[in-house]
C-alpha cells in the first residue's frame, strides 16, 4: 500500500467510515510513483481537514474578473482563445518538445501592466474545463498580490516551503470554493528570494508539479522581467510564458529587453492588455499571439 493510500485509509477510518468505504475510496486513488516523489507531495488531494478558502466572487466580478455567473461575456471568449493555445501546448503534440509544458509563467516587462489580472482570469477560465484542474501560484515573492485580489487572507506559502518552515507542499496548497482551482500563496517576502527560487528544492518542486498530475495546469504569477532577477530564474523551470503588454505603454524595445534573457526553449506568448474598445466593455480585447524570440 502506497503512502498516499495509507494516509487516506487512516484519515477515513478516523472519520468513522467503514472498511468498505475505505476500500472503495482507495480503488479510485492513483498510487504514488515512488518514495522520492511522495516525499514532496503526499497529501495534496487527501487533506480533507483543511478548510477551503473562500474567494470573494462578487468583488472579483465587480472588478472585471471572469466569474461564471451563467452569462456569456466577451471576456470569457477572449480568455478561451488564450487558454486553448496554452492547453494545446501543454497536452497536445507540442508538449513533446517542451520541458514542463503544463507549467506556465505569467509576467510583464514592467510593473502595473495587468499580469496578475491575466493570471487570475486565466486560472478561472481553466477551472471551467470539464477535465482539467488548475493550481495558481503567487510567485511574485517581491510584491505578492494574488491573495489580496482574490479576497483571501495571507497564509504560509512558497517562501515558507523553500525555507523548510512548511515541511510538505500539501501544507501550502489550499483548496478554494471554486471547483478545480487550488492556490499557493507567495508567503512572507525574504531577502534571499532569488537564492531560494534558484535552489534544488525549487527545481524538485517544479518537477513534481509538472509530472505528478497529468490533468493539471500550473500558473505562476511572476514578477516583471525588467530589473528583477527572480523571474529569469523561474523561467528556467517553465514550459510556457505569457508576457502581458499594456497597449500604448510598453514599447517594442521594452519587450525585446524583457525577453532577451528568457530560456529560448520556452513557448512564448504575448497578451495585449487594457485595449479599450468601448465604454460598455471596459476591458475590451485581450489580443494574443505566439512568436519566436529574436
Amino acid at each position: 500500500m502506497s503512502i498516499i493510500e495509507k494516509a487516506l485509509a487512516k484519515q477515513q477510518q478516523k472519520n468513522g467510515q467503514n472498511s468498505e468505504q475505505v476500500k472503495n475510496a482507495l480503488s479510485k486513488e492513483e498510487p504514488a510513483n515512488d518514495k522520492a516523489s511522495s516525499e514532496i507531495i503526499t497529501k495534496d488531494s487527501i487533506d480533507i481537514n483543511k478548510a477551503a478558502l473562500f474567494i470573494d466572487k462578487k468583488s472579483l466580478e465587480d472588478r472585471g474578473y471572469l466569474i461564471d455567473n451563467g452569462t456569456r461575456k466577451s471576456i470569457k471568449d477572449e480568455f478561451r482563445q488564450i487558454k486553448r493555445k496554452l492547453l494545446n501546448n501543454a497536452f497536445g503534440n507540442a508538449s513533446k518538445t517542451l520541458n514542463h509544458s503544463n507549467l506556465i509563467m505569467v509576467t510583464s516587462a514592467k510593473p502595473n501592466e495587468g499580469k496578475t489580472f491575466v493570471a487570475i482570469n486565466l486560472a478561472l477560465s481553466i477551472a471551467l474545463e470539464q477535465d482539467k484542474t488548475v493550481l495558481l501560484i503567487d510567485a511574485d515573492v517581491l510584491r505578492p498580490s494574488v491573495m489580496r485580489e482574490l479576497g483571501i487572507e495571507d497564509n504560509p506559502g512558497l517562501i515558507e516551503y523553500l525555507l523548510g518552515k512548511s515541511e510538505q507542499v500539501s501544507d501550502i496548497i489550499y483548496n478554494t470554493d471554486i471547483d478545480k482551482l487550488k492556490v499557493i500563496p507567495a508567503g512572507t517576502p525574504h531577502h534571499l528570494s532569488n537564492e531560494l527560487l534558484a535552489s534544488e528544492k525549487m527545481a524538485n518542486f517544479a518537477n513534481e508539479l509538472a509530472n505528478r498530475y497529468p490533468d493539471r495546469i500550473v500558473i505562476f504569477d511572476c514578477p516583471p522581467l525588467i530589473g528583477v532577477t527572480e523571474t529569469i530564474v523561474l523561467a528556467n523551470l517553465m514550459g510556457q510564458a505569457l508576457i502581458v503588454v499594456e497597449e500604448n505603454k510598453t514599447s517594442i524595445a521594452n519587450i525585446q529587453a524583457a525577453t532577451e534573457h528568457l530560456n529560448e526553449d520556452l513557448a512564448l506568448g504575448l497578451v495585449l492588455n487594457k485595449a479599450i474598445r468601448s465604454h460598455k466593455d471596459l476591458y475590451g480585447y485581450y489580443g494574443y499571439g505566439y512568436g519566436t524570440q529574436d
